[in-house]
């Protein structure tokens, strides 16, 4: 990894990407990622909400990839349990932008995710995206475009220099593996704040 870039991976999956003929790093639940350089950012997204974020004029860009627990206090609060890891990824995301030299009153969002894809659980999705729109709107951050809700997974391919987003609606599964992943990630969720852990780091 390189100066320009920043993550909370310790060896994050960077790869040359065929299909845009460019670098591109892939991010998972409760992971992020933050650079300078013309490259690709890849994530799929299930109840869980990524937020893509940038300062246009510095071409600096990231995005992260978080899950709020399914448990304690009301979600639109920013302070209560069930925001405190979502606004912890939002928080370290515009940190690391800052970091890399963007302008905070420059930044702008687009926001993904937050299906009901968990049959028989809670609509986490749908606090997820309640949830991101308030701590932007909060942090008067401008959501310049959103695809939330609804009930299928996504896609998504974040350009942090350009800005562009392409969002592919993943309507049929032939596994089960964003199923098993967000199984397994709220499970981390819920045993760290029982023994009052970090998740992100």
């Amino acid at each position: 990894m390189k100066s320009e870039d920043f993550t909370n991976v310790a060896q994050p999956n960077v790869y040359h990407d065929r299909s845009f003929g460019m670098m591109a790093a892939k991010i998972l639940p409760g992971e992020y990622y933050v650079t300078k350089r013309n490259m690709l950012i890849v994530t799929v997204l299930g109840s869980c909400v990524s937020t893509c974020m940038r300062d246009p004029d510095n071409l600096i860009g990231g995005m992260n990839h978080f899950m709020l627990p399914q448990h304690g206090g009301d979600a639109k609060s920013l302070i209560s349990m069930s925001a405190r890891y979502g606004a912890y990824a939002m928080e370290v995301l515009i940190n690391q932008l800052l970091s890399l030299g963007a302008k905070r009153d420059r930044l702008e969002a687009k926001v993904f995710g937050g299906g009901r894809v968990l049959a028989g659980m809670t609509d986490v999705g749908q606090r997820n995206a309640e949830f991101v729109r308030d701590y932007l709107r909060h942090e008067r951050i401008k959501i310049s475009a959103q695809d939330l809700g609804n009930t299928y997974p996504r896609k998504v391919y974040f350009f942090p220099q350009t800005g562009k987003v392409l969002v592919k609606q993943l309507r049929t599964l032939h596994n089960d593996t964003i199923y098993n992943r967000e199984k397994y990630y709220a499970a981390q969720l819920k045993a760290v704040a029982v023994t009052g852990a970090d998740l992100f780091k």
